[in-house]
């Protein structure tokens, strides 16, 4: 199967969560997640932010991309993990903060 990483490098502007509403996402910057060619990224919403180690695994006869990440949240060291597929030209998925909160996301391409 042909996997198409290049349709995931991009920075995306996170426009809704499941767990937080848009004014917490949007706290500090715009919140975002960052997929570059080389396989790392970076991500930040509200007061959580993490550098990212992103790959693309082939699921049955779909793909999509899983990360894990290590940040901060809140000043407090931090980890964890997501999985995410385009849909519709949207990057719809889910982030997980290693023992603590996770959340269902979308988000757009701005560039």
């Amino acid at each position: 199967m042909k996997v198409n990483k290049a349709a995931y490098i991009a920075r995306w502007r996170i426009a809704e969560m499941e767990t937080w509403n848009q004014e917490f996402v949007d706290m500090e910057v715009p919140g975002h997640f960052t997929f570059a060619r080389d396989g790392l990224g970076s991500f930040q919403f509200g007061l959580v932010q993490g550098e990212i180690d992103w790959r693309i695994e082939a699921i049955g006869a779909d793909t999509r991309l899983t990360f894990s990440w290590a940040g901060s949240d809140d000043c407090d060291p931090s980890s964890g993990r997501g999985c995410a597929r385009i849909e519709n030209g949207e990057l719809s998925g889910r982030i997980f903060i290693h023992l603590g909160d996770e959340s269902g996301f979308r988000a757009v391409k701005t560039g």
